[in-house]
């Protein structure tokens, strides 16, 4: 599928699985900070939407602004960070090189990579906007 190229409508009919969408309020930032520390794929960047490629996942960045009519709207808190309790792994990015690059680029490093029992090297980084991403490759 060609994200630079299909409709929204015939890209939107074409999902299957599971999607992921996160709420920003800037979602160039995020962008940014998600292709400069975890070498992520940026595609149909604006200010109120972009589409994030890791291998065959794709993440969705909304504004606020785009989300105004939706349910969670008014749930977003007014601080950060926004995403408590929810991790999301980056599989196959090395620890160590995301750490290496996360807080020149607004990341916080929350946990160290290391060696974990169930076979991974694994490390935490909490984004701008307050998510945290966990890249892993095997230990």
């Amino acid at each position: 599928m060609d994200l630079e190229t299909i409709g929204a409508a015939d890209f939107g009919r074409s999902l299957t699985g599971l999607g992921l969408n996160l709420l920003c309020r800037d979602v160039r930032g995020m962008a940014s900070f998600l292709e400069r520390v975890f070498g992520l794929g940026i595609h149909r960047l604006s200010d109120d939407f972009a589409l994030v490629r890791h291998g065959a996942v794709l993440i969705q960045l909304h504004s606020d602004a785009t989300f105004a009519r939706h349910p969670l709207h008014d749930l977003l808190p007014e601080s950060p960070p926004r995403g408590a309790g929810v991790q999301l792994y980056l599989f196959g990015i090395d620890p160590d090189t995301a750490v290496s690059r996360a807080e020149a680029h607004g990341g916080m490093v929350i946990e160290p990579p290391a060696d974990k029992p169930h076979g991974l090297r694994e490390a935490t980084i909490l984004s701008p906007e307050g998510y945290a991403f966990s890249p892993a490759v095997p230990a």
